[in-house]
């Protein structure tokens, strides 16, 4: 894990990306500071001329002169008036750059999400990475907008008004400094707990979005087995431990905030004593008094501003870092550089071993197997065996701790799979699972993910190999239907035609087929498996098969069988041979001797 070194100033580092819009904010917010500083300095010499008596003056005939009043008057509405459309512009484009960094972050972590293999989704579940996604970067998002007014303003601000008070006398500026800096001093030391007690909340949230997401993808499974109330129960008691570690956040911040606040006020404190001196020993003039009061006023505020969003700046650092957490990751699924063979393809394990992700189980051990091109071969074993993991091996989905795993041929040579482009091998090696996942579009827009370029005649074909011209039939809109969550609105059956249609799609040069016709009945899964028989990839050769089963039906449409047991190919041979000669075999498919 990478160890992530001020993960918010991370963050800021996006805003490279945005050179011209985050100059002109911070352009900007630099006006209104200076302008700020020039309104009071014009305050304090408006009040110096009252005191003198030059503001308004009588003249000989008894009437009064008001031209130099109406000059500070008009002169003070005409700073105020610029200032303030300087700020509002300013406040609208850090409003803009911050929606623009919290896409950028967005876009990042669904980027760095399809890049992690599938070892890495195994350790950490969705709702961590939806939490990531959406409270993390929102809470980052707020920060970087708090930033332009609370941080990055308020240290113009401090930097002026020293400058200005120091202008008046250095006492005025050191003084003020100092007290400011011990207020932010502390500030700065309290953050540490505050995002120690944020990491608790988010780990928190992380429970309740994962709870909450297996709750709504399991609603199937809660209601058959009526664990309605359980399951309400199990989330109010995440909601609750959230609940309580915000609170435990929120009240440590109100608790600690106002000592730093209260050192930052004493600055007013000085400026009176110190600047009541400084007038009675003629050094300083009334003018000049008022004019750094109300600046030691707005800086209190600014600095203020800090400790009432001190929680977020708190929340967005934890936040931050388990952005970077996720985004430094490094997939340990590397593309390899060559090309993969135009050729036909088969299939070769040499000793290949898996451990399961940080439990160190021999997944598989010492495996196998070779498969000729244009082959099929059933994979039979007891549930647990490995063959769902050796079929992720094929494409990468999973990498091996041992051996290799080879694609070519006996007569063109054998390639490790780890010196293929990943994208390319992906392509050639397609594998349909068990578990057909549809996405919320419509029928051919989940067709097309195999292959965009596809005419409707080659989509109609894929269909009608999968048998899954019926269930085009019975959808309302035909090809423009939307099949809903996960294609919810379809069955069983009706989604794994579907997705063997978008396999067949795809042309791949080896197809794997992991238990993927469990849902269809013997008739559609022979036509559909003789189909596949058929297919070519696309270069016109016969393509390989895996079928990964659990149906006598599917078992005897292969050529030849491969028994996993243990991890280890056992034995392997035709239907005709295992069920004469290996009693584990028959007791597997549960058919008698010689049968």
């Amino acid at each position: 894990m990478t160890i992530i070194h001020a993960p918010l100033l991370r963050c800021l580092a996006l805003y490279r990306h945005m050179p011209e819009k985050f100059s002109l904010t911070a352009l900007l917010f630099t006006l209104v500071n200076i302008g700020m500083a020039w309104q009071l300095w014009l305050v304090g010499q408006a009040v110096n001329d009252v005191q003198s008596g030059n503001a308004i003056t009588r003249l000989a005939d008894g009437s009064l002169e008001y031209s130099q009043a109406l000059h500070w008057i008009v002169l003070l509405l005409l700073v105020a008036f610029g200032r303030g459309i300087l700020q509002y512009i300013g406040g609208l484009m850090s409003l803009v750059i911050g929606q623009d960094l919290l896409t950028i972050l967005r876009e990042r972590i669904l980027h760095q999400v399809q890049r992690l293999d599938l070892a890495y989704h195994w350790r950490h579940g969705m709702g961590e990475m939806v939490t990531r996604t959406t409270r993390d970067a929102d809470k980052v998002r707020d920060a970087l907008i708090n930033f332009w007014r609370q941080v990055f303003e308020a240290s113009l601000w401090v930097l002026v008004s020293v400058a200005l008070l120091s202008w008046y006398h250095p006492w005025l500026g050191l003084g003020t400094l100092a007290f400011t800096l011990g207020g932010i001093a502390l500030f700065v030391t309290q953050t540490e707990k505050l995002v120690t007690l944020d990491r608790a909340v988010g780990a928190a949230y992380d429970a309740v979005n994962q709870e909450l997401s297996e709750g709504v993808n399991g609603v199937r499974v809660i209601k058959s087995f009526g664990l309605e109330q359980q399951r309400v129960a199990v989330f109010t008691t995440l909601v609750q431990s959230f609940m309580q570690n915000a609170r435990s956040a929120l009240a440590y911040a109100a608790s600690r905030i106002p000592l730093p606040q209260t050192v930052v006020a004493l600055s007013h404190v000085w400026i009176l004593a110190a600047g009541a001196y400084l007038v009675q020993q003629g050094t300083l003039n009334i003018g000049e008094l008022v004019a750094s009061v109300l600046v030691a006023n707005a800086l209190v505020f600014r600095i203020e501003g800090i400790g009432r969003v001190i929680q977020i700046f708190a929340d967005a650092r934890a936040s931050a870092a388990r952005i970077w957490e996720l985004l430094d990751e490094q997939p340990t699924i590397k593309s390899g550089a060559d090309s993969v063979p135009e050729g036909a393809l088969g299939i070769r394990l040499n000793h290949v071993g898996i451990q399961s992700p940080g439990q160190g189980n021999a997944i598989l051990q010492d495996c196998n197997l070779e498969v000729a091109p244009g082959e099929v071969v059933a994979i039979v074993g007891m549930t647990g065996s490995g063959k769902s993991s050796l079929a992720g091996l094929l494409p990468r989905l999973l990498d091996a701790d041992a051996g290799s795993v080879e694609i070519g041929s006996p007569w063109a040579g054998w390639n490790n799979i780890k010196s293929f482009k990943l994208n390319e091998l992906r392509k050639k090696i397609n594998v349909v699972p068990q578990e057909s996942f549809l996405f919320s579009d419509t029928l051919e827009a989940n067709l097309r993910l195999a292959k965009p370029e596809a005419s409707e005649q080659q989509i109609l074909q894929a269909l009608e190999q999968a048998g899954a011209t019926e269930v085009l039939d019975r959808l309302s809109d035909g090809l423009q239907t939307r099949i809903g969550d996960r294609g919810i609105t379809l069955s069983g059956g009706q989604r794994q035609r579907i997705s063997l249609a978008r396999a067949f799609l795809a042309e791949p040069s080896i197809l794997v087929l992991d238990d993927a016709t469990s849902a269809l009945d013997a008739i559609t899964e022979r036509q559909v498996l003789d189909n596949i028989r058929q297919l070519r990839n696309s270069n016109g050769q016969p393509i390989t098969v895996i079928l990964i089963a659990s149906k006598l039906s599917t078992i005897l449409l292969a050529d030849r069988v491969a028994m996993l047991d243990q991890g280890r190919i056992s034995d392997q041979g035709t239907h005709e041979h295992l069920s004469t000669t290996n009693a584990q075999y028959r007791d597997l498919l549960g058919v008698n001797h010689g049968k």
